[in-house]
């Protein structure tokens, strides 16, 4: 997908568009484009806040784990458990 595609899916999602909202959040997740993630989940979306737990997870990014568990992520706080273990 090119940037002026990708770009265009974000302007849907943002419109509403649930179909582009999902896509969008799949497309964001195998970019690693957190900042588009962190968006989508402000505004609302679960599976957004899932992706970003699933890609600080496999980074180790506790950092970004801690911000997930504190704004109330359950999954973010399971896995920072996991770690410290």
């Amino acid at each position: 997908m090119s940037e002026s595609e990708y770009s265009a899916l974000q302007d849907r999602a943002a419109m509403g568009d649930a179909d582009a909202v999902g896509e969008l959040i799949e497309l964001a997740a195998e970019r690693e484009d957190f900042e588009v993630l962190h968006r989508l989940a402000a505004n609302g979306s679960k599976d957004a806040i899932d992706q970003l737990v699933e890609l600080a997870a496999e980074k180790g990014d506790v950092e970004e784990l801690r911000r997930l568990a504190a704004g109330g992520s359950r999954d973010a706080a399971d896995v920072l458990t996991e770690m410290e273990s």
